[in-house]
């Protein structure tokens, strides 16, 4: 039991179900007795997720914001990436520099140069989510590219590897299982991002469009049953993701598994 409040302390896989069962079953036991007014009962909740899926077309409103996500995901991964490994390149790195800072700017001023710059709502709303997650995953990238060891740089260029092998083996091969964790990590914050945007761009609805009339309106068992739903394909897109990184990476899950 001391374990469980002493730091860096491991537990056995049993011990951590348990643990995940006890929490989440007094989350769940606390949101059917909770005396907040505000906080809508589980009831209330599934029933407006039935109406809104019969009603207020959920399903295609998912599958939009879905759709719009994965587009805005993979044109983010190229972006990003081939920024990221422009850093290596002096002529590049100020530049790159440069679009790292871009994530301290706000959407909402944004926008209207963006509005400019496309022709369609999609466009803007692609263009917004790339921005969203490019600018910090840029970051994160080259983040990861400048810890690489030195001891790695030089063990290449003993076996003659020339700098663009070098840059191919050490850089890009040698870091795909962290790009994975950064792709994680900055998917989620242009996921986060994702109603934010359908809401300022609602011509092709969205699923983000869906929960700001719920928002305005009030009803806060339609905008709980929409942000659970939320949570679910963005719990589900990280696990992809992962599940992935463990099909493509598996030498990072022995590395920590063995604890090197």
């Amino acid at each position: 039991m001391t374990n469980l409040f002493t730091p860096n302390k491991l537990l056995s896989k049993k011990s951590v179900q348990i643990l995940i069962f006890s929490q989440l079953s007094f989350l769940i036991l606390f949101w059917f007795f909770s005396p907040f007014v505000f906080l809508p009962k589980p009831t209330e909740v599934y029933q407006s997720f039935i109406e809104l899926w019969q009603y207020d077309a959920l399903a295609q409103e998912l599958i939009t914001s879905l759709f719009l996500s994965i587009e805005s995901i993979l044109i983010s991964i190229v972006v990003s990436l081939g920024l990221s490994y422009l850093s290596t390149i002096p002529f590049f790195r100020p530049a790159i520099a440069v679009v790292g800072k871009l994530r301290f700017l706000s959407l909402v001023g944004l926008s209207f140069f963006f509005t400019l710059m496309t022709s369609t709502g999609h466009q803007l709303k692609v263009s917004l989510l790339v921005f969203s997650i490019s600018v910090f995953f840029v970051t994160g990238m080259a983040d990861v590219i400048s810890c690489i060891p030195k001891e790695q740089y030089d063990l290449a260029r003993t076996l003659r590897m020339n700098d663009w092998q070098v840059l191919w083996e050490v850089v890009i091969l040698g870091q795909i299982d962290k790009g994975f964790d950064v792709l994680r990590q900055n998917a989620a914050v242009g996921y986060m991002s994702l109603t934010m945007i359908e809401a300022m761009s609602r011509s092709e609805g969205g699923i983000g469009a869906l929960l700001l009339n719920s928002n305005r309106h009030f009803h806060l068992s339609e905008v709980f049953a929409i942000q659970l739903l939320i949570l679910i394909i963005g719990l589900t897109q990280d696990g992809v993701i992962g599940y992935a990184k463990k099909l493509i990476c598996p030498y990072s899950f022995f590395r920590l598994e063995h604890g090197q």
